[in-house]
């Protein structure tokens, strides 16, 4: 229980943030007191760093300052750019404790075993996580001549189009590989466990 206080108080809404965001949408201290029945006073405390928000007016104020509460306390303020929802601007996520893959349309604040992810960079692939592709049979067969170990390995692979995203999980031990249907593809990505995303 201390440790998950520690983790909330080390991730907690910084002063900064908050008069960032009041500014952003316009409104002075007075106006934010009154949208969540503080003092201004208390606002102003807030602001430069002579006081925190209690934990039970996170809610109400990411409301007031239309922002999640997540975002509150990963301090930082992310908008989704990408309102058109297009896919060729998707975004993955890794957790580095449990593997787990998040995507996303657009730029988003993603949180996993408690730890804030930020998006993979998609690079040019090297030698080493060269992407091959072919047709086989209808469908796009997508495999990388890489290593697949415990240690070392391909997690996933996707192929996107300009209306969604096809994905395969991939596991140590199994093959880099996977198939995909021929649907418009634009890109396809495959993520490295220690190298990060690449894309062809």
């Amino acid at each position: 229980m201390a440790s998950d206080r520690l983790g909330v108080m080390n991730n907690y809404v910084t002063g900064a943030l908050i008069k960032k965001l009041r500014e952003n949408r316009k409104i002075t201290q007075e106006e934010l007191a009154q949208k969540i029945n503080v003092s201004s006073k208390a606002v102003s405390k807030w602001e430069t760093g002579r006081g925190f928000p209690d934990i039970g007016l996170l809610e109400i104020l990411a409301k007031a300052l239309d922002v999640s509460v997540i975002e509150l306390l990963s301090g930082s303020d992310v908008q989704n750019k990408n309102r058109a929802a297009d896919m060729r601007k998707c975004r993955f996520y890794v957790c580095p404790v449990c593997a787990n893959v998040i995507q996303a349309t657009g730029e988003a604040v993603v949180s996993c075993c408690g730890i804030t992810l930020p998006p993979l960079e998609a690079e040019e692939p090297d030698e080493e996580h060269k992407i091959h592709v072919e047709r086989q049979d209808g469908e796009y067969y997508v495999c990388l001549n890489h290593v697949m170990e415990k240690s070392h390995y391909i997690s996933f692979i996707a192929a996107v189009s300009d209306n969604g995203v096809q994905f395969v999980k991939l596991y140590p031990q199994q093959k880099a590989e996977a198939y995909f249907r021929i649907d418009n593809v634009r890109y396809f990505y495959a993520c490295c466990n220690r190298h990060g995303l690449v894309r062809l």
